[in-house]
């Protein structure tokens, strides 16, 4: 197994200080790991430094890609002669709201989908919630107002700050039911080849995550769990484990989870 991650900006051949301690770790684990110009992907310059092995399964840990770089970085690896443990179906499979939420819809809060230019107003005044949580396939705003509503007209607020802030929406709109959660009790999740791992190796997995781990065929994502106040597990989020951060996690148990 061989570990690509993003490299510095002023030292191509150095990974980018965010992901040194993970990459440490994964090495002093025994795995191979290599760096790339994240910047470079569609310039046809980039390189992976080292190249990895032939036939050797290659897992990026890095920023969020589009779904057209996370392709570029697939074609790189693949003119290699490595494979991917992602490809980019897999890739979108779980790092896309609209993707997930069918295979866990019972799972987790309900959601509802629309593009960008419908009136959302409206439709929201329809589905008479209580609240909503606002983000797009991929992420919500975590600055300025907020993702969080409870008046259907302040909607469009929140669409216009995060194109603002974000610079793009991602897909469309998902429009996420409220539900009464403990927000202390969200924890973070690691799934690979259907196992589910916990950040402490004395941590129980929740029975709620395991399932996740069954219906979601993707080889490598993340899952995130927290409990209602009523002491219910819920799902929160699911996401691709390549672009996942560690969070709650030490980079040594990430790097751990990984062996044999």
């Amino acid at each position: 197994m061989r570990f690509i991650f993003p490299s510095d900006y002023f030292n191509p051949k150095q990974a980018d200080a965010a992901y040194i301690e993970q990459m440490t770790c994964l090495q002093n684990a025994g795995f191979a790991t290599s760096v790339i110009s994240i910047e470079s992907l569609g310039s046809g310059l980039a390189k992976i430094i080292p190249v990895p092995d032939r036939d050797l399964p290659v897992v990026y840990r890095g920023w969020m890609l589009s779904p057209a770089d996370y392709e570029l970085l697939v074609r790189l690896v693949e003119s290699t002669e490595a494979r991917v443990l992602t490809s980019p179906t897999k890739y979108l499979a779980a790092h896309y709201l609209p993707n997930w939420y069918p295979l866990i819809a019972d799972l987790t809060p309900e959601t509802k989908f629309y593009a960008i230019d419908d009136d959302l107003e409206s439709a929201l005044n329809g589905l008479n919630w209580q609240g909503f949580f606002i983000k797009d396939y991929v992420k919500s705003l975590k600055t300025s107002v907020g993702s969080t509503i409870y008046n259907p007209s302040e909607i469009s607020t929140v669409v216009s700050e995060m194109q603002k802030f974000r610079g793009h929406i991602e897909g469309g709109i998902c429009v996420r039911r409220l539900e009464d959660f403990a927000s202390e009790t969200e924890r973070r999740y690691f799934v690979i080849r259907d196992r589910a791992f916990a950040a402490s190796p004395d941590d129980r997995v929740p029975d709620i995550v395991t399932e996740c781990a069954q219906r979601i065929k993707s080889q490598f994502f993340s899952v995130d769990a927290i409990e209602l106040k009523d002491g219910t597990k819920r799902i929160v989020e699911i996401g691709d484990g390549q672009v996942s951060d560690l969070v709650r996690w030490t980079a040594e148990r990430f790097a751990r989870i990984w062996l044999p």
